[in-house]
């Protein structure tokens, strides 16, 4: 299966931001990728006003995803990406979307919110309250992340024993001080903890690192970004999952039961 991985600069434009998604999902079809991510937090972003991303939510039948369910009816594409949903005044959930074929195949509210370096995301973000789901594409089985819950290797490990052998993870990685090496280490880290694929894709804009990656079950980069906006292809192989399972079974060999996550 082909995947893609499409990085951009949000711009404070819900328009502009739609219109460049349906670009790269009409790009990433036409190259016969079967699967696109895109970063986290898609509807509005601005440098000056770090509010704006809650403050411009709409609804999972607002005009931001009416455009990109509209490209998605053209294509057999599944395309993966998160924009913040109202959920009560002042406050919006920071919500994962699966589409295909012009409609919501899948949801996932973001577990764990970024109250880390100084930023405080539940000040205006509340948390979902369900484990995310596993979905299936192209016969691969993907489980469903968001950027902060990389960073607990339980989730991770969570959707790899619920059949996962994919990890899919849409973000806006916060520039800082050994970020970029946390951004890649954590990474490879989450791919050989459960032997999957880890598809990332970073917003590239002046805050965040972009850095989008994809990176085999035995931790190998397979594809990469810089900085820059970018659209990258790698090609997933059923055989190497199984194959690295083969020699490396950790989920196998594990010792200790799933923690519960909430």
């Amino acid at each position: 299966m082909y995947v893609a991985v499409g990085q951009f600069a949000v711009t404070p434009d819900w328009q502009e931001n739609a219109r460049h998604c349906a670009e790269l999902m009409s790009q990433a079809a036409g190259k016969g990728a079967s699967l696109l991510v895109l970063p986290e937090a898609l509807l509005a972003r601005d440098d000056n006003d770090p509010d704006l991303s809650v403050k411009s939510a709409q609804s999972l039948d607002g005009d931001f995803l009416k455009v990109l369910k509209t490209e998605s009816a053209a294509n057999t594409l599944t395309s993966i990406l998160t924009l913040h949903v109202p959920s009560s005044p002042g406050r919006a959930v920071n919500t994962l979307v699966a589409l295909r074929g012009g409609e919501i195949v899948q949801t996932y509210a973001k577990l764990h919110l970024y109250d880390a370096f100084s930023v405080q995301e539940s000040r205006q973000v509340d948390p979902g309250h369900q484990l995310p789901p596993v979905i299936e594409v192209g016969g691969f089985k993907l489980g469903l992340m968001t950027c902060y819950d990389l960073r607990f290797p339980e989730m991770a490990m969570n959707l790899a024993l619920s059949g996962a052998d994919v990890l899919i993870l849409p973000a806006a990685w916060v520039k800082g001080p050994l970020k970029e090496h946390h951004w890649a280490t954590l990474l490879t880290a989450r791919a050989l903890d459960t032997t999957c694929y880890v598809v990332a894709a970073g917003e590239c804009g002046n805050k965040n690192i972009g850095q989008s990656r994809v990176i085999d079950p035995l931790g190998v980069t397979v594809a990469a970004a810089a900085e820059k906006p970018a659209l990258i292809m790698a090609e997933l192989d059923r055989e190497r999952v199984h194959a690295v399972r083969q020699q490396l079974p950790v989920l196998r060999n594990r010792r200790f039961a799933p923690p519960q996550l909430l």
